[in-house]
């Protein structure tokens, strides 16, 4: 298994996938290929996943496990996080592969303003996406941006526990959901007692977690956390949605005054097939979108707003971002325009811009 493993990983695997009656699989740039010829018994899969669980409390209980999340290191290749399910009867393991080192902002390709973002000291900062856009390793680099560059106290509360920080200038507590606290209210409200500058909660699941976040936040700590929506004006209605209709407005208000910024992302193919890239959205909140946030009828401006203060605010939204990957020519023009926000919209602008370039020698000209 190990040297599976192994090979998978020098192959550039994100995800590993584990069945019985089934041959070790692995997602290799966004495709699920196989790596094996045999194919595994309910044992062999009952016994890999043994190996993973790291208590031997859980490991006693196996066969009543359903659902199970944890994490497992192997030396010299890495971290994993590891979901344990049972599937027809037998159990199935996903191992998402986890990178050694802390990624920063370049190695990631976002945009530089992600420095002034990870540098307020209060407020929330969600990081924003669909399972697997990479949104872990985003708030792995804000955290690893802030240990280099600031003395803080940062708790982190994960299920389970991704990158391992080492302390620098900062001191960053990391606790797991199960294993460290009992989950993530429990943790959340303990956190507030821990004298943390920076609080980082896995993800946003309920509204529980969200008032907690938001008072966290109006306690004068900075907030990072993650939720599932496509974009930033998609998270605001989502985060509004969840509360009964009789408190949107007040969540509304709140959000407006703690909010600071939304990081959205997209992992799309490279053109030369050497893997995928990121496509980011980036809202750094001004005060025009504040009001905007306050008022459900103009939640539709903030795209228009977040495209005019790239120059003053170092924001981008997701089709200035998919036209400069076109343009630099790491994305094919057909993979953005199913990406973009209005692929309508989207293509009229790549061929203005291509019309306009076609007398320069300069490309498009952005």
């Amino acid at each position: 298994m190990e040297k599976i493993i192994q090979a998978a990983v020098q192959r550039g695997a994100s995800d590993l996938h584990i069945k019985s009656g089934d041959v070790f699989r692995a997602r290799i740039n966004g495709q699920l290929i196989p790596l094996t010829k045999q194919r595994l018994t309910p044992e062999q899969t009952r016994q890999i996943a043994l190996q993973l669980i790291p208590t031997e409390r859980d490991r006693a209980r196996i066969d009543d496990i359903r659902d199970y999340d944890c994490s497992w290191g192997m030396p010299g290749v890495g971290r994993f996080r590891v979901n344990i399910l049972r599937q027809r009867g037998s159990f199935m393991i996903v191992m998402r592969v986890i990178p050694i080192e802390i990624p920063t902002f370049d190695d990631l390709g976002l945009p530089p303003v992600l420095a002034n973002v990870a540098a307020n000291e209060r407020g929330l900062v969600l990081v924003t996406g669909v399972t697997g856009s990479g949104k872990s390793s985003t708030q792995a680099a804000m955290l690893g941006y802030m240990n280099q560059h600031m003395r803080r106290h940062i708790v982190t509360l994960e299920n389970p526990i991704e990158f391992l920080h080492r302390d620098l200038n900062s001191s960053i507590t990391q606790r797991e959901i199960g294993s460290d606290t009992e989950d993530f209210r429990v943790g959340l409200r303990a956190a507030l007692r821990q004298d943390p500058d920076v609080i980082l909660i896995g993800e946003m699941r309920d509204i529980e977690s969200v008032d907690i976040a938001l008072k966290s936040a109006e306690t004068g700590h900075l907030v990072i956390s993650t939720v599932h929506t496509r974009d930033a004006a998609s998270t605001i209605s989502r985060l509004v949605a969840m509360f009964p209709s009789d408190e949107q407005q007040i969540v509304r208000l709140r959000l407006a005054e703690q909010l600071q910024a939304v990081v959205s992302q997209r992992l799309l193919p490279r053109k030369d097939g050497s893997g995928r890239v990121l496509a980011a959205e980036v809202m750094v909140v001004t005060g025009t979108m504040r009001d905007c946030i306050v008022d459900p009828a103009r939640l539709e401006e903030i795209r228009d707003l977040i495209a005019e203060g790239r120059t003053t605010y170092g924001t981008q939204t997701f089709d200035q971002h998919l036209m400069e990957l076109v343009n630099s020519d790491q994305v094919e023009f057909a993979v953005a325009k199913a990406a973009a926000t209005n692929a309508g919209d989207f293509e009229l602008k790549m061929n203005m811009l291509s019309g306009r370039a076609a007398g320069t020698t300069s490309g498009y000209g952005f």
